[in-house]
Parts: C-alpha cells; sequence; structure tokens
C-alpha cells in the first residue's frame, strides 16, 4: 500500500505523523485499504523504484503509528 502522499523517505513519512498531520493510504491493486489495525506501506510511489518499506497503525483510516 502506499500513503497518498509521495515520501520519498521512511523517516519523513515518520516525522509527518509525529508532528500530527492526517496522512492516509490507498491500494493501488484490486484489495481496498483497511480503515483499521496494522498495513505494510513502501515508497516511493511506482514507476520509481521502492526505496523504503514500513508497518504502519490505522485509525479511522488515519496513520497514527509507523515503525
Amino acid at each position: 500500500m502506499y500513503t497518498t502522499k509521495n515520501f520519498k523517505t521512511k523517516k519523513a513519512l515518520k516525522e509527518a505523523v509525529a508532528a500530527g498531520q492526517q496522512i492516509t493510504c490507498y491500494s493501488p491493486g484490486p484489495f481496498p485499504c483497511p480503515t483499521d489495525g496494522k498495513i505494510s506501506l513502501e515508497g516511493p510511489h511506482y514507476p520509481a523504484p521502492h526505496t523504503w518499506y514500513a508497518s504502519a497503525t490505522l485509525v479511522g483510516g488515519v496513520i497514527v503509528k509507523v515503525s
């Protein structure tokens, strides 16, 4: 899954979440993105090669924790 904003690094994503930004995610494939629970993220967006991977926790469709 991808974040709606195309973060170039995992560090930038963590900083945005820590700063209180409401970051959401989406699934480019046929499976919908859940609104609650743990998900796996990758970035940056295709067609750029993926250089980071992360686990995130969603609450109400918004990322609240990144690890």
